[in-house]
């Protein structure tokens, strides 16, 4: 029996040997770290794995040698990047206050139940046990950024039980800033205390409570008509694609559904949407925005352009009309305030601390990194950041210095051809601008004189080219904040990210401008893919690239096809698709949960 013992022993020494050095050789090779090892002993099985996470803890020695990556945000920004990121490569934390993902587009119809909330949402530890390397994921909020320090101060979410130690301080190598925005109040009396924002999974879950409260206290047989008016009277505040589509998926439910379970009432019900500019939809085509206007008022929606909200209480909001300067008081049941993005107070306290007090959101240049003191390693994208691109002007003298490699104090055609792909990759304006004038190249900027045979030795002065380029800058434009720039962002990053030690050595970006050599990555560009505006009654208004305009029921198709595939996952697509099924058959559900 001792014998048997001490064989099983050695044999259980030597396969764990065995096991440790085939883990060691399969993180050297992250692609086989899904291999599965068994080892029969005496008839009995031992299954090894080697997983996505360190065999010996996150604090193994097999991780030293890795450079910290801390990801805050588990938004459009952020998911993708983590998403994208070859983590073989880091050590990466992620920090967020919430442990999933949204699907924010689609909140709109959470509001009022056409897609449930557990459809659109997807937990971030789903997507990090997919990850190779070491990932890990911390329930908290970000409360400072030590730049100086490189270090992350923060507050665990999780409050109760901790006993005074729900503060913690995170190192890191690389930080990226992928936090979002914060509802806009613009510091307008009473928006805060009551009003609905519908930035969150939360906030959209409590819409929809409150929609159903407004009906059932209509119903109650003790009030009166006027007081039924008042209770029914929805006010959507802006009169972006947000409000917009939030107005039409709360006319689709009042017609559809509600109408049908609450018929005493249903003709009490009034929807006015408050837009301070002239039109709403601005961003899109004027005949989206057209098309959108005529139909809100045939569905009798109330469009009060040119209104701009002064204050709001808890029983009516008050309006000033540009024009004329009369303010109005209307009544409501409930008010959703949806007028755009502003900065969360960390990230102002932050930008104060880098010399970048006077501005709304974090600056960042075209490689996605933060402009200031002490920021060297910190990347911020998605909504609480903007790219500060370069000014052609500014550089000017530098261009022409870069250009003229003789000294000789002008310019040729050869030697613009030359630093042409190169200035119009740095300067994205230069090659927008000649677009939108229809010219093929700078030498037609240039204005070249007509008549001359031997155009490659035409030349110009520095002076000529100020002329020619002093417009160029006023075709620069920020970037919308929307999913779609977040995620291109993300993506981008992710692949600077993978390429990193491949490109401190053969840099594949432009041409230093105002020093030598090259950058290390192509600047962030982003790329249009077009836009939606739902619209209610199944029509849908669709800007795709080309200047397409398209409206009606088959972009409504379009809008199911396209919102799905952009789920996270094949859960969530399936989910969201079974919400939209269910809907068409049963009906929206009103229960207040």
């Amino acid at each position: 029996m001792r014998v048997v013992c001490s064989f099983i022993e050695r044999t259980s020494k030597a396969v764990c040997q065995k096991t440790s050095r085939v883990y060691s050789s399969f993180q050297d090779c992250p692609r086989y770290s899904k291999a599965l090892v068994l080892l029969t002993v005496s008839g009995g099985g031992f299954l090894a794995y080697s997983g996505a996470k360190s065999f010996f803890g996150p604090d193994s020695s097999l991780q030293d040698d890795r450079k910290r990556v801390i990801v805050l945000g588990t938004g459009w920004a952020g998911t993708t990047f983590l998403k994208n990121l070859d983590s073989t490569q880091y050590d990466v934390k992620v920090i967020s206050p919430r442990n999933y993902f949204a699907f924010t587009p689609l909140l709109p119809s959470v509001t009022v139940g056409t897609v449930e909330a557990r459809s659109i949402v997807e937990p971030i530890r789903n997507i990090i046990k997919k990850k190779l390397g070491n990932v890990g994921f911390l329930e908290a909020e970000c409360y400072e950024i030590d730049a100086k320090n490189k270090k992350v101060h923060c507050r665990s979410t999780q409050k109760t039980g901790l006993e005074g130690k729900e503060e913690f301080i995170v190192d890191y190598d690389y930080l990226v800033v992928a936090t979002g925005a914060r509802a806009n109040t613009f510091n307008t009396p009473g928006v805060e205390e009551h009003t609905h924002f519908l930035k969150e999974i939360e906030d959209a879950q409590n819409i929809r409570r409150n929609v159903i409260d407004c009906f059932e206290r209509a119903n109650l047989p003790n009030l009166s008509d006027e007081e039924r008016k008042n209770n029914l009277h929805f006010v959507v505040v802006g009169g972006g694609p947000t409000g917009v589509e939030f107005a039409a998926e709360l006319h689709d439910f009042l017609e559809e559904d509600l109408s049908r379970l609450y018929p005493q009432v249903k003709d009490f019900v009034k929807i006015t949407l408050v837009e301070a500019a002239d039109h709403i939809l601005n961003m899109f085509d004027k005949r989206i925005t057209a098309f959108a206007e005529e139909k809100f008022q045939r569905d009798g929606i109330d469009v009060k352009l040119g209104s701009m909200v002064v204050k709001v209480n808890d029983k009516a909001i008050s309006t000033k009309e540009r024009s004329t300067g009369l303010v109005q008081h209307i009544p409501y049941g409930m008010v959703v305030w949806s007028t755009g993005i502003g900065t969360r107070p960390f990230i102002t306290n932050f930008m104060k601390k880098i010399g970048q007090g006077n501005r709304r959101v974090l600056a960042t240049d075209e490689w996605l990194r933060v402009e200031g003191e002490d920021c060297d390693g910190i990347y911020a994208l998605g909504d609480c950041a903007t790219i500060n691109q370069r000014k052609v002007m500014d550089d000017i003298a530098a261009i022409f210095k870069k250009a003229d490699k003789d000294n000789s104090g002008t310019l040729t055609v050869k030697k613009l051809q030359e630093v042409m792909e190169d200035i119009c990759e740095r300067y994205p304006q230069v090659k927008l601008y000649l677009k939108n004038k229809r010219m093929k190249n700078i030498v037609a900027l240039l204005e070249e004189s007509k008549g001359d045979d031997n155009k490659e030795s035409k030349e110009f002065d520095i002076e000529r080219v100020k002329t020619a380029l002093s417009a160029v800058d006023s075709q620069m434009k920020n970037l919308p904040p929307t999913a779609q720039v977040a995620a291109q962002q993300g993506q981008y990053l992710a692949k600077c990210f993978n390429r990193m030690k491949e490109c401190d050595q053969n840099p594949e970006g432009p041409l230093r401008i105002r020093d030598e050599g090259r950058h290390r990555f192509h600047p962030f560009r982003y790329r249009h893919l077009g836009q939606f505006a739902p619209l209610g009654g199944e029509q849908t208004a669709a800007q795709l690239p080309g200047d397409l305009v398209s409206i009606g029921h088959s972009s409504q198709w379009l809008w199911y096809s396209v919102y799905a595939s952009k789920q996270v996952s094949w859960r969530n697509r399936l989910l969201v698709i079974s919400d939209w099924g269910k809907r068409f058959v049963h009906g929206r559900d009103s229960s207040r949960l």
